[in-house]
């Protein structure tokens, strides 16, 4: 299974590298008048502006180029523009002349204000020139319009300084909160685990996969703290930084999976098979490790797939593709089979701690598969420019939170203890004295 979960990762790892390359609002790279024809406008950026004093710098190195090929940017708003790609209608030259604004490429710096914008949304913009809607172009062989392109939004003085899009503004302030949050919460309570840990016990096991979990996820939240720091100085950030926080979290969302079905597939499946005396063991059948194997390789797929569906991303993707809305339909399939045989399980229970300890992990083990769904669905909502950062926000605080609910079920000598007590057996994934457990990480 490790070496099964390795080669997942080195995947997953190899298709997060440029995962980050279009997120920078400060761009390079050339215009070109061959792909301007081919698309009747070359796409160069999309940003969401809001305020009244946004802007957009550019800055070209052969103004002569330019000025010979008439070269302009043209800024569309994203729904004016999808609706004119619907029109059919329309021809190039009417297409392009809808744009909302137009700056004309003609000297070595120029700026751009966007304003009177009521709420905040996104705009496109594109190059355009004399070519561009030509039907007998020949001259393939035009250079280049070598650029630097800025996008800013306004700060808290009404300066254009500000490098986030309206989706991306607070999300430096949450990482930075949430890191805080675990350097405090590990300063607290990382001794007494670690001790815990490093004593063996029932739960050693269990809380070895939580810790290293909850390890991938703290330094998933410091990488993307680190990643947005370095954005809001220079509209680039660290992609390599975004990339490791974004794998952090697939890693951390897989070893979660596995911890998670291996405990339910045990409980489930092995009460089939066990006397109600031993209710709470769980041995290594093949059935249950099956499942858990199945569903941990069906994911992995899923989200290597989202990656080449979905370059702009952050931890959470917008929905719009279709791996990302087979992950949420797993999500709520897994809620709703696990959540049914548990409650299978509670239902017959007569022992009030063990039907308490099982209360407990169900809801724990729901929070973390229907956070996701839930707040994907919460979003729409919204308007676009907030649906990121609910989705983002909510998830991971809700798995958060869940991590929580499961550390203390674990932890706990008033519930744990006297369950294990009572059933006179260790729990999933444990290590006592004399017995050891067939299932192995």
């Amino acid at each position: 299974m490790r070496r099964l979960l390795w080669l997942f990762y080195v995947a997953l790892g190899s298709s997060c590298r440029w995962l980050r390359s279009i997120q920078g609002k400060t761009l390079h790279g050339g215009f070109s008048s061959a792909l301007a024809r081919a698309q009747a406008g070359q796409a160069v950026a999309w940003f969401q502006f809001h305020g009244d004093n946004a802007a957009l710098y550019v800055r070209i190195n052969n103004v002569a180029i330019a000025v010979e090929k008439e070269a302009r940017l043209h800024l569309f708003q994203a729904q004016e523009w999808l609706k004119l790609q619907d029109n059919q209608d329309y021809s190039c030259t009417e297409k392009l002349s809808k744009a909302q604004l137009i700056l004309t490429v003609n000297n070595t710096e120029q700026n751009l204000t966007v304003s009177q914008i009521p709420y905040p949304e996104t705009w496109y913009v594109f190059y355009v020139d004399k070519f561009t809607c030509k039907k007998n172009y020949e001259n393939s062989e035009s250079k280049d319009v070598q650029f630097e392109m800025v996008l800013l939004n306004p700060d808290a003085e009404g300066n254009p300084l500000d490098h986030f899009s309206a989706g991306e503004s607070g999300l430096h302030e949450f990482f930075f909160l949430l890191v805080l949050a675990y350097f405090v919460t590990a300063c607290i309570y990382a001794q007494s685990l670690w001790q815990t840990i490093k004593s063996g016990g029932p739960m050693h096991t269990v809380l070895k996969v939580l810790s290293t979990a909850l390890l991938q996820q703290a330094g998933s939240a410091f990488a993307n703290y680190l990643h947005f720091s370095r954005y809001a100085k220079d509209g680039i950030g660290a992609p390599f930084m975004g990339s490791l926080a974004e794998l952090c979290d697939i890693i951390s969302q897989i070893q979660m999976l596995y911890l998670l079905l291996s405990l339910c597939m045990g409980w489930t499946i092995g009460r089939r098979k066990k006397s109600q005396s031993r209710p709470l063991q769980w041995d290594s059948t093949p059935t249950s490790t099956g499942i858990a194997v199945a569903v941990v390789v069906a994911q992995s797929i899923l989200l290597i797939w989202e990656q080449f569906e979905d370059t702009n991303h952050h931890s959470y993707h917008s929905h719009h593709s279709l791996a990302s809305g087979l992950i949420i339909g797993l999500q709520v399939c897994l809620a709703l089979s696990l959540g049914c045989g548990l409650y299978q399980i509670i239902t017959v229970e007569r022992s009030t701690l063990k039907r308490e300890f099982y209360i407990t992990f169900t809801k724990g083990c729901l929070l973390w598969f229907l956070c996701h769904p839930g707040f994907a669905t919460i979003s729409l909502m919204f308007r676009d420019y907030q649906r990121e950062k609910i989705v983002t926000i909510g998830v991971i605080l809700c798995q958060s939170v869940s991590m929580v609910v499961l550390y203390r079920l674990f932890l706990s000598h008033s519930l744990y203890w006297e369950v294990s007590s009572l059933s006179a057996v260790t729990l999933p994934l444990t290590v006592s004295s004399g017995h050891k457990s067939r299932h192995h990480f």
